[in-house]
């Protein structure tokens, strides 16, 4: 089993970039896979690898200016679900397009797992699903709003255009683990809504701790590895990933007659170019042949 942990902390980097050669040595020393994101407002990321080898990182992160009180999330997989360590400079750890936003300054109130469906029972309360329509689509909890945002930079456009649905009442908010709600909770607050929540810790910290006959989550989550979905107990789901549109897939979609792997899918089938699908096709092939050599194809790495 591999150890995946997910984190985040914002904190200020004034030279983010001098920060990436000791962290990518630090990964690639240890064995260690996945993807961090450093920006001047702190940093992101997933990595697995074995616990001490995980260990290891996470000293390295903490060690980075500001990072010392890091909270991360783990959880577990039977194969390694990243093919190779990245670690990149960005101009922001999620991307939300307003330099305005700062969570270091203000967020939302953290609300724990264990009273969380207190407060998104209340009759006085939205609920909003931060996170993008694909992710959404696998599971959500019960009652949730869906913005339809393809990207977290369209989400200050939607509350602008919803804000009066939502006079007179809480606001809570939830996304994958957690970030997204560092910047919606601030957004929100500075647009003037006073009464502004957020899950603690998100989806993960939630099916992690609260007990599937208890829940009021619906389906799977999406996460940003090979595993694709995690349920109650942060145990692997059973979608599979189109390699063309990077959608999470169910088992029924690959029943649908326009789904070919590798190539598309029933969202996709008829939104790429014969060549593009031929390119698809052949990198397909270049993953069945590495496989059969036992071997990982670069192909095979997600983006």
């Amino acid at each position: 089993m591999f150890t995946v942990a997910a984190l985040y902390h914002f904190t200020r980097f004034d030279d983010p970039a001098a920060l990436r050669p000791g962290l990518l040595e630090s990964c690639e020393n240890a064995g260690v896979r996945g993807s961090l994101l450093l920006a001047r407002e702190g940093i992101n990321g997933t990595i697995a690898g074995d616990p001490s080898a995980i260990a290891a990182v996470l000293a390295s992160v903490r060690a980075l200016p500001g990072c010392d009180d890091l909270d991360w999330k783990e959880s577990h997989a039977a194969k390694m679900p990243f093919g190779r360590m990245k670690v990149r400079v960005k101009r922001e750890i999620v991307t939300m397009g307003r330099p305005d936003v700062d969570p270091r300054a203000r967020v939302g109130h953290y609300v724990a797992p264990a009273d969380w469906n207190a407060l998104i029972s209340a009759p006085d309360v939205a609920v909003i699903d931060t996170r993008n329509a694909y992710e959404v689509s696998i599971g959500t909890f019960d009652g949730a709003i869906d913005p339809g945002t393809a990207s977290f930079r369209e989400f200050p456009e939607w509350w602008e255009r919803n804000k009066a649905r939502f006079h007179n009442k809480r606001i809570a908010m939830f996304c994958t683990g957690g970030i997204r709600c560092e910047k919606s909770t601030n957004f929100l607050l500075g647009q003037g809504v006073e009464d502004v929540f957020h899950l603690k810790g998100g989806i993960l910290k939630y099916l992690e701790d609260v007990p599937a006959a208890q829940s009021l989550w619906q389906g799977e989550c999406f996460v940003f590895d090979e595993r694709v979905s995690v349920g109650h107990g942060l145990r692997q789901g059973p979608h599979d990933l189109c390699r063309a549109c990077r959608h999470p897939l169910a088992r029924e979609d690959k029943d649908r007659p326009e789904y070919e792997q590798g190539v598309a899918c029933h969202r996709c089938a008829d939104s790429h170019s014969p060549e593009q699908r031929a390119r698809f096709r052949e990198r397909q092939r270049q993953i069945h042949l590495a496989k059969a050599r036992g071997e990982r194809h670069l192909g095979a790495r997600r983006s």
